[in-house]
C-alpha cells in the first residue's frame, strides 16, 4: 500500500490492475467477482466495448465543460429521464454524496420557503450517505462521525419501519 497516499480509508491489501464484466484481477493474477461495482460507479461491469467505445467517442469529441454552459447529451439524458419519472427536472451530481448534499440543501430551502425555521431531516439508522459535512451529518454513526464534530443540526436519525 502507498505511504504517498492520505489513509482516509482502510484499504485491505489488494491492488487491482484490470476488470472485466464483473471480474477484476490484482497484481498477483488472482480473479475477483467485483461485488461492489466500483462502490456503484462500475454498476455495468468494467470494460464493456459498447460503454468504452461510448467514452471513447465521448473523449474525442469533448471531454468537459461545466455545468454553466449548455451541454446537448445531458439535456437529452434529463428529458429522457423526466419522461421515465414523471418529475419536472433532472439534476446530475459527481457521486452520491454529492447528490446528497444537493438533496439536504434542497430540502431545507424547501422548508425555509413553507416558514419552517428549522427544516428537520430525517434519515435511517444504518444508512452511509458519504463523507461531506452534510454527508456525514446525515449518516448516524458515531465511529464516521467521530472527530468533524460539530456536525450541521437538525437531522433525526429513526430505524427503517419506524413511523
Amino acid at each position: 500500500m502507498s505511504d504517498v497516499l492520505m489513509h482516509n480509508y482502510a484499504r485491505f491489501p489488494i491492488t487491482f490492475t484490470k476488470g472485466e464484466g464483473v471480474y477484476l484481477w490484482d497484481k498477483d493474477g488472482h480473479v475477483y467477482l467485483d461485488a461492489l461495482g466500483g462502490i456503484a460507479v462500475c454498476a455495468l461491469g468494467h470494460c464493456h466495448p459498447d460503454i468504452t467505445a461510448a467514452i471513447t467517442d465521448q473523449a474525442e469529441t469533448l471531454l468537459h465543460t461545466s455545468n454553466l454552459y449548455g451541454i446537448d447529451l445531458q439535456d437529452q439524458l434529463a428529458a429522457k429521464l423526466c419522461e421515465i419519472s414523471g418529475l419536472q427536472n433532472a439534476y446530475f451530481a459527481n457521486s452520491g454524496t454529492e447528490a446528497n448534499e444537493a438533496a439536504i440543501k434542497i430540502a431545507r430551502l424547501w422548508g425555509k420557503k413553507q416558514g419552517m425555521s428549522k427544516p428537520t431531516i430525517v434519515t435511517m439508522r444504518g444508512g452511509f450517505h458519504g463523507r461531506t459535512m452534510g454527508a456525514l451529518s446525515a449518516t448516524p454513526k458515531p465511529s464516521i462521525q467521530k472527530g468533524f464534530e460539530p456536525l450541521l443540526p437538525d437531522f433525526i436519525y429513526i430505524d427503517y419501519d419506524e413511523i
